[in-house]
C-alpha cells in the first residue's frame, strides 16, 4: 500500500495522505540552521546544536503522534482547519505535502479555501521562511482569521524538560510591530533570542502559551482560535510562545500570500550593542536586518529558487541513467540527499533522536564520509579534523562529540576498540576523492588540547596501531566496551565462570577478542600501507604489510568455523557466532568485513562465507544480523540478549550492515546477488509495502524487525543512519563499480545480469567524467574493453589527468 508517490522531475515526494503509518519528515537546512518537519506540520527548529540551542520545543512519544509543530490555523466562520490537517484534524477536501530537497509545500483546501504553505530555510541564513498563501476558489466573498503558533523551547532542550522549578519563572518576550521576540535568558548574557515575525500587520498576537490554549486548553482546538480574538498575551515566567492573528479578506479567485520568519539571532560583541538594551530589553538591530531580508513575497521566493539550484548543482557531481527507473531515483536524488543530511545531522536530531543525547559520533561521523565527500570534499576534510581533534595520545578517542563545542563526550567516554581504524577509513575515502595529501601535514591536536598537537599523519599512525598493540590471547583485536555492535558487550566476567557477572573497563585487562575488529584492520591496514607509500615512508609501509599479513592468517586460524567467520571471543576464550553456539551462531558483521578485507578469497572462504549468509541470515525484507536470536537475557554478552528476538541487535535487519553483504557479493563476483542485497532495503524499491514498513519510503532506516519479530519488516529510526553512506558506497562503487582510488578513476561494474548497461557522469577531481558501459552478453562481472577517449586502456584504472575537463569513458563487460 502507498501514501504517496515520487515525483522525479520536481525531486520531490508526494504524500496523498496525512494519515501515514508514522510521521514522514523532510530536513530544512544545510548549513547552522535546521528544522525538522513532517508530512502534517510537526517538528522543531535549532540552531547548530539540537541539544544546546533548540527554539522551538517538541515532545517525543507523544499522544497524539507527532502534536507539537509550526501551525497555521484557519478560522474560516465555524470551520477550523490547518493547511497540513494537524493539529486540529478537521477533514480537508483535499490534501498534499510535497517534500523536495530542503523544502516542504503543504496543499491544504477546505470549503472552496485553499491554502499553500512553503517551508524552507534560506542560503546562507539563520531562519525558517514560512509562505502562506491563500485563494479564495469560491463565487462569494471570504472573511477569515489566520494564527500562527509555535511553542518556544527554553534554549537547552534537556533542561528544558527536567528543570520545571526554575523554568517556570523565566519565559520572557517583547512584542515590537508583528514580530514577537523570545529572549528567555537573554539577560544571562548569552546572547541570542529568536524571532518569529510575518510580513503585515497585525489583529493581534499572544505570546504567552496558557492564554493562547486556554487553561488544560490543547493546540487541537485553542481557545483563541475559537473565539477568533488574540489576547494580546505577554508572557511572564511559564511557557512562552508566538502566535500572530492575521484578518484576511478575500474576493472570489483572489489570493494573498504572506511570509513568517522564524529566526535565530546573536550579536557578535555584546560589550558594542548599538540598540536599546537597557532595562533587559534586546538589542533589535541585527533582527530587523534579517527580517528586512524577505519582507516580501519575491524575496522568499528568490530565496527558494536559490536553493533549489543549490541541491540541484550540488547532486549532479554524480547522475546514472538506466533502464532501472527506481536505481536511477534513488542514486540521483534521495540518497545522495539523505547522505548530506546525515553529514549534518550524524545521529543527533531526528524523530527517533531526540537531539539530546548523542550528538555526533567518532565512528558515525567518519562512515557518513563515505557517501558525501565526493559532494562537498572542503567539508569534509574539516569534519576529519574535527573528528581526529577528539582522539587520545595512544590512538583511542572519545566516541561521542558535541556538535557546538566540538568537544568530546566525557559521559560516554572511550574504549569502543574499532574506533581508531574508522578515522584511517575515512581520511582515505578523503584522499582517494581530492587526491589531496595536505591534510596529513595539519596540526591537529589531541582531546582538544592545542598542547598535545601531532601532524595529522601521527594521528593516523596512532590509530593503525593502537589496533596492532591492542591484541588478545588468539592475536585477535581487544574488542575493549564494544566493537561497530555497541550491544555486544563481552569483558563482563567475573573470576570464576558462574559467579555474578561484573563490567570491567577496557583498560582494566579484559581479554575479549573481535574478529569483525580483524576484518578492519586488513581492509583500512592496507589503506594506511597505500598513505605510508605516497609519503614516502616505505620501511613503516613494510611493517605495516607483515602485520596485516599476520592478521589474516590469525583470522583464518582462530577466526574461521569451518562455514563463515566467527563473531569474537569473550574474556574466556569461548567462541562468540560459532555453530558450537545454541543461539548466535551467525552473524553478519564478520562475513562482511573479512570478504571485503579478501580474507581467504583465494581460498574459498569468502565464497563460502556469502553461501552461509544467503542460507541462514537472508530474508524477504533484507539480511539479519544474526541467526538463532537469543531467546533468553545472557549477562556475559552485555545489552544484544536485552531486545526481544527479531529487533535491532538480537537478529533485527540492521540495513547499515546489509550493503556490506552487497559489497562482499561484488568481491566474490556475485553481481545478481549483490543487486538482490541492494534492493530488499533499497526505499524505492519498497515503496508498495509502506503499510508493513511504516517509515518513509524516500529514506533508509536503520532497522527493519528481523524474520523472528511479531512485526517482520516494520522499520524504525530512519534519515540519520550509516545505510546511507554505506548503501551509497555499495551502488556507486560496486555495483556500478565506478570507484576513486589514489591515483585515478576505477571502472568495475558488478551488476545483475539483466541490466544490459548504464550511462554515468561522475565528477572527479576537476574532471567530467562521461561513462557508458556496456553488458551485450548478460555477465554480472568483468571488464572486457575499457576504452578513454577513444584509445584502450590498460586494466580497469583511468590515470587522472589534471589538464583534462572531460574525459568519455566506454566500457565493454565480459
Amino acid at each position: 500500500m502507498k501514501f504517496g508517490h515520487f515525483d522525479d522531475a520536481a525531486k520531490e515526494y508526494v504524500i496523498t495522505s496525512p494519515k501515514t503509518p508514522l510521521p514522514w519528515i523532510n530536513y530544512l537546512g544545510c548549513e547552522d540552521f535546521f528544522s525538522l518537519v513532517s508530512n502534517t506540520c510537526g517538528g522543531y527548529s535549532f540552531y547548530k546544536d539540537a541539544k544546546l540551542l533548540r527554539l522551538t520545543r517538541y515532545r517525543y512519544n507523544n499522544i497524539p503522534y507527532d502534536s507539537n509543530g509550526h501551525y497555521y490555523y484557519i478560522k474560516d466562520g465555524d470551520t477550523i482547519w490547518n493547511p497540513g490537517w494537524m493539529p486540529a484534524k478537521t477533514e480537508l477536501d483535499s490534501y498534499q505535502c510535497r517534500h523536495g530537497l530542503g523544502y516542504s509545500v503543504f496543499e491544504g483546501s477546505k470549503n472552496q479555501l485553499s491554502a499553500e504553505l512553503t517551508m524552507f530555510v534560506p542560503m546562507g541564513n539563520t531562519c525558517e521562511i514560512n509562505k502562506l498563501t491563500l485563494t479564495n476558489h469560491g463565487s462569494e466573498h471570504k472573511e477569515i482569521s489566520v494564527f500562527s503558533y509555535v511553542e518556544f523551547c527554553l534554549w537547552n532542550a534537556m533542561d528544558d524538560m527536567t528543570n520545571f522549578q526554575r523554568n517556570f519563572s523565566t519565559g520572557e518576550v517583547e512584542i515590537h510591530g508583528s514580530a514577537l521576540y523570545h529572549k528567555t535568558e537573554y539577560r544571562e548574557r548569552r546572547n541570542h533570542y529568536a524571532v518569529y515575525a510575518v510580513n503585515t500587520q497585525l489583529a493581534g498576537f499572544d505570546t504567552d502559551r496558557e492564554s493562547f490554549l486556554g487553561a488544560y486548553g490543547e493546540n487541537s482546538a485553542p481557545e483563541v482560535v475559537i473565539n477568533g480574538t488574540s489576547k494580546n498575551s505577554v508572557a511572564s515566567g511559564w511557557s512562552p510562545i508566538g502566535s500572530h492573528h492575521i484578518k484576511v479578506s478575500l474576493a472570489p479567485g483572489e489570493s494573498k500570500s504572506f511570509v513568517f520568519v522564524l529566526g535565530y539571532v546573536e550579536n557578535p560583541v555584546a560589550e558594542k550593542w548599538d540598540g536599546p538594551a537597557e532595562n533587559g530589553c534586546i538589542n533589535r538591530k541585527p533582527a530587523e536586518e534579517l527580517l528586512k531580508r524577505f519582507d516580501t513575497t519575491e524575496k522568499a521566493d528568490a530565496a527558494l529558487a536559490e536553493l533549489k539550484e543549490y541541491w540541484n548543482n550540488l547532486l549532479n557531481h554524480f547522475t546514472v541513467s538506466s533502464s532501472e527507473e527506481k536505481l536511477d531515483r534513488m542514486v540521483n536524488i534521495w540518497h545522495q540527499y539523505q547522505c548530506m543530511v546525515t553529514f549534518n545531522m550524524s545521529r543527533s536530531a531526528s524523530y527517533f533522536e531526540s537531539g539530546i543525547g548523542r550528538g555526533m559520533g567518532f565512528r558515525d561521523s567518519c562512515q557518513d564520509l563515505l557517501g558525501f565527500v565526493h559532494l562537498i570534499p572542503d567539508r569534509a576534510r574539516q569534519r576529519i579534523l574535527d573528528i581526529a581533534s577528539t582522539q587520545f595520545v595512544d590512538g583511542s578517542a572519545y566516541h561521542q562529540y558535541q556538535p557546538l563545542t566540538k568537544k568530546g563526550n566525557a559521559d560516554i567516554g572511550s574504549g569502543f576498540n574499532d574506533d581508531p581504524l574508522w578515522l584511517i577509513a575515512g581520511t582515505a575515502a578523503y584522499i582517494k576523492e581530492t587526491g589531496d595529501y595536505s591534510i596529513l601535514d595539519e596540526i591537529t591536536p589531541y582531546d582538544n588540547d592545542e598542547s598535545k598537537s601531532t601532524d595529522f599523519m601521527e594521528h593516523l599512525r596512532r590509530s593503525f596501531n593502537y589496533t596492532r598493540t591492542h591484541l588478545g590471547p588468539h592475536g585477535l583485536p581487544l574488542i575493549g566496551r564494544a566493537d561497530w555492535n555497541d550491544c555486544l558487550n563481552l569483558n563482563c566476567f567475573s573470576e570464576e565462570p558462574g559467579e555474578s557477572f561484573q563490567t570491567f573497563g577496557p583498560s582494566e585487562g579484559p581479554n575479549a577478542e573481535s574478529v569483525f575488529i580483524a576484518g578492519m584492520f586488513v581492509k583500512y591496514g592496507k589503506d594506511y600501507v597505500e598513505i605510508c607509500k605516497h609519503k614516502g615512508l616505505e620501511e613503516e609501509a613494510k611493517e605495516a604489510e607483515e602485520a596485516i599479513v599476520s592478521m589474516e592468517k590469525t583470522v583464518l586460524d582462530a577466526g574461521w568455523d569451518g562455514e563463515w567467520f566467527l563473531r569474537a571471543y569473550d574474556h574466556y576464550k569461548q567462541k562468540i557466532g560459532s555453530k558450537e553456539c545454541d543461539d548466535g551462531k551467525i552473524f553478519i558483521e564478520p562475513q562482511g568485513f573479512c570478504v571485503m578485507a579478501e580474507i581467504g578469497l583465494k581460498e574459498g572462504n569468502c565464497l563460502q562465507a556469502m553461501q552461509s549468509v544467503e542460507k541462514y541470515l537472508d530474508t524477504k525484507y533484507g539480511i539479519v544480523l544474526l541467526q538463532p536470536p537469543y531467546h533468553k537475557y545472557h549477562v556475559e554478552l552485555g545489552e544484544i540478549s536485552s531486545y526481544p528476538p527479531g529487533y535491532k541487535e538480537n537478529a533485527g535487519i540492521f540495513c547499515h550492515n546489509n550493503p556490506w553483504i552487497s559489497i562482499a557479493e561484488t568481491v566474490v563476483g556475485r553481481g545478481d546477488r549483490a543487486w538482490q542485497v541492494y534492493t530488499r532495503t533499497c526505499p524505492a524499491y519498497i515503496e508498495d509495502i509502506s503499510e508493513i514498513h511504516r517509515t518513509e519510503p524516500y529514506v533508509y532506516s536503520q532497522m527493519i524487525a528481523g524474520k523472528d519479530a511479531p512485526n517482520f519488516g516494520e522499520a524504525k529510526n530512519s534519515w540519520l543512519t550509516g545505510t546511507a553512506a554505506w548503501t551509497f558506497l555499495d551502488v556507486s562503487q560496486y555495483i556500478l563499480g565506478i570507484r576513486p582510488d589514489y591515483d585515478g578513476l576505477v571502472i568495475d561494474p558488478c551488476i545483475p545480469s539483466t541490466l544490459s548497461g548504464f550511462t554515468a557522469k561522475r565528477d572527479f577531481r576537476g574532471v567530467t567524467y562521461h561513462i557508458q558501459v556496456k553488458n551485450p552478453n548478460g555477465v554480472q562481472k568483468g571488464v572486457k574493453v575499457l576504452t578513454v577517449d577513444g584509445a584502450i586502456a590498460d586494466g580497469n584504472m583511468i590515470p587522472f589527468d589534471p589538464s583534462k575537463k572531460e574525459v568519455t569513458v566506454e566500457v565493454i563487460m565480459g
